[in-house]
């Protein structure tokens, strides 16, 4: 046996992503190409063509270890955000930001406000530090953020709102947002999951604040994996006053950007036209399912992200009914939602594939 652990580490549940392509392929005996994978809020376009001439070009010098302050790529992201390069935290996917904060403002004694149905990793991060969790009602499946604010006390030192929300796809309305933000006390660090945010067409303008340094407890984590589709490179990134990210380069480890996904999300900030057609193939999908949702008397919940939440009865037994069919989708056991399964939105082929194998799953008890 190994010497013994941390006592937050032991009881530590482990985060169970959308399972693989290969891994379900070896199951059912079928070829990679056959399984459709909709179930990581994964761009369903792939990523930028312009980021995949970039890594052509960067491959040869992975031999050399990556830029560790990403300078280009700061000061390409900083004229995109019309920020400065000292207000940019650069992550290995957003999860290192999430923990980073968990490094620089948890631990024993101290408490961390999310919602009910919230990300996954904010608790299994508050958990690792040893903090205490403190879980607010959820209101319609989003934020409730009166409560939230009510649930803050002395020891609170971060709250979590996830902007649109994963899993749910809810969205917090951007003049409620806003004063939630004038009303945390300078003692708590906000943190806005944002990851989704460009989907949105009428995002908060927190960012704002941040460019004119007006707001020192706020921190937004925003991503390349999503709607610029390099989720495998891992390229998350946070927003905040200078004070605050020199604080947390302190506990970020080197060269945790590796240069190939330098060279690629410096390539995709200037590919609007494959943003456009993400956001375009977004909205058509999310139409399509929530029409069909409707047509078969399925319960749903409007989404403003890249996915959608439906109500099927039996969560897990839904998912592997349509895994055998190879096609991949999101249990939602784990969040408390056991009647749920998440669809990532895919290409209007793979939406059609997608729900025919939900109907078929759902024919069959």
């Amino acid at each position: 046996m190994p010497p013994p652990v941390n006592t937050a580490l032991a009881a530590l549940p482990v985060y169970q992503p959308g399972r693989p392509i290969e891994e379900v392929a070896r199951e059912l005996g079928r070829c990679p190409d056959e399984i459709l994978k909709l179930a990581s809020n994964e761009n369903p376009l792939g990523p930028s063509p312009r980021a995949l001439r970039a890594l052509q070009e960067a491959l040869p010098r992975v031999n050399l270890y990556p830029d560790g302050n990403a300078f280009y790529l700061k000061q390409r992201l900083a004229a995109h955000l019309e920020v400065q390069p000292a207000n940019l935290l650069l992550g290995n996917g957003s999860n290192e930001l999430i923990e980073l904060v968990g490094h620089a403002y948890m631990g024993p004694g101290v408490e961390v406000v999310v919602s009910e149905f919230c990300f996954a990793v904010y608790p299994l991060v508050t958990q690792l530090f040893g903090a205490r969790l403190v879980t607010v009602p959820a209101k319609r499946y989003g934020h409730d953020l009166d409560a939230m604010w009510a649930a803050i006390t002395p020891r609170t030192r971060v709250v979590f709102v996830a902007n649109p929300n994963n899993p749910t796809g809810t969205t917090v309305p951007a003049g409620a947002l806003e004063r939630f933000a004038d009303a945390v006390p300078p003692h708590v660090l906000l943190v806005v999951d944002e990851a989704y945010v460009e989907f949105l067409d009428s995002p908060p303008n927190l960012l704002a604040r941040l460019r004119e340094g007006a707001q020192s407890n706020l921190l937004l984590l925003r991503t390349f994996s999503k709607i610029y589709g390099l989720a495998g490179l891992r390229l998350g990134y946070g927003i905040g006053v200078p004070e605050l990210i020199a604080l947390l380069e302190k506990a970020r480890q080197p060269f945790n950007v590796n240069a190939l996904a330098q060279a690629a999300a410096l390539a995709a900030l200037d590919d609007a036209e494959h943003v456009r057609r993400t956001r375009e193939n977004n909205a058509q999908g999310l139409r399509f399912f929530e029409a069909a949702f409707r047509r078969i008397g399925l319960e749903f919940i409007p989404s403003a992200a890249n996915f959608i939440l439906v109500r099927v009865g039996e969560g897990q037994r839904v998912f592997e009914a349509m895994q055998r069919q190879g096609v991949i989708v999101r249990p939602m056991g784990g969040y408390g939602l056991g009647e749920w399964v998440r669809i990532t939105i895919g290409t209007p082929e793979q939406n059609e594939r997608c729900l025919a194998a939900l109907q078929n799953a759902l024919a069959v008890r």
